[in-house]
């Protein structure tokens, strides 16, 4: 077996083991995981020179037949995704989501002006998140994120998950996008994965210190609410490296360390990545 291949299947035991559709030839070759659900990754493997389909884009299939796609925080019970194989038959799969519960959380103490901005704030933070939604479209070949994701900093309490229905001051905001952990500001954030920097500014209003660090294949890691930024655009970062240190910037009433996770602009919780080594 190549190497190539080696590490896409080892990438798909990452989610568990593989379950196959045995509704064509072919099909006995596509693997996914066996167990989905709101806020995952999916990482998959085609048959050669198949053709992936999912929520209106086609996916990119490496050369060893890795492909991923995201299922959304309020994904509906059931997916489709379309296969056309290199013999010329198609396939669309229905595939089952299970539905989760999301908490919700109250905060208290934000700057107000991050809660409700006035129209000039409203308007830095409306070209600030297109910059970021730019990032967010590149799709590499690379695939760093088939050798797990290790959490950016160690031993720290979680205080904030994915999902949760945020009511800020008072004011009910959209759901809370990702992993925080609570830790001293200066506590150095470590690269979860290999990647390169797409995204680094210090100043942003809802996120302050940010970072984007792209895995290929659409996936990225964002940090956010940094204290100082050891990384530049273009930087290729390795699993662990420093890449900055913990904050409050932005939109925060504490220093955390704040890990979202996205598949183009579809967003993940980062709580279901696969670790290094499992």
């Amino acid at each position: 077996m190549n190497r190539r291949r080696q590490n896409s299947l080892i990438a798909a035991l990452l989610l568990g083991a593989m379950f196959t559709y045995p509704l064509f030839a072919a099909d006995r070759s596509l693997q996914l995981p066996p167990h989905l659900e709101q806020g995952q990754l999916v990482i998959g493997h085609a048959p050669a020179g198949s053709i992936v389909q999912f929520a209106g884009r086609r996916l990119r299939v490496g050369t060893d037949g890795t492909f991923v796609f995201g299922l959304d925080r309020d994904a509906p019970a059931h997916v489709p995704l379309h296969v056309r194989y290199s013999n010329g038959k198609a396939n669309t799969l229905s595939l089952a989501v299970e539905k989760r519960e999301y908490r919700i959380e109250r905060v208290e103490g934000l700057p107000q002006k991050t809660v409700t901005p006035d129209p000039a704030t409203a308007a830095r933070i409306e070209r600030e998140q297109a910059r970021v939604a730019e990032a967010r479209k590149r799709d590499d070949a690379r695939e760093d994120f088939l050798h797990g994701f290790a959490l950016p900093v160690q031993g720290a309490r979680i205080s904030g998950v994915y999902g949760s229905q945020r009511i800020d001051n008072g004011t009910p905001k959209a759901p809370h996008m990702g992993l925080d952990m609570a830790v001293p500001a200066g506590t150095p954030i470590h690269a979860p994965a290999a990647g390169i920097v797409t995204f680094a500014e210090p100043d942003l209003v809802l996120t302050g210190g940010t970072v984007l660090l792209d895995h290929g294949y659409g996936l990225s890691s964002s940090f956010l609410h940094m204290s100082k930024l050891d990384v530049k655009v273009g930087d290729r970062v390795q699993p662990g490296q420093v890449i900055g240190e913990v904050g409050m910037t932005g939109r925060a009433t504490g220093p955390h360390a704040h890990w979202g996770f996205n598949w183009f602009e579809v967003r993940l919780d980062p709580a279901l990545l696969a670790k290094p080594g499992d």
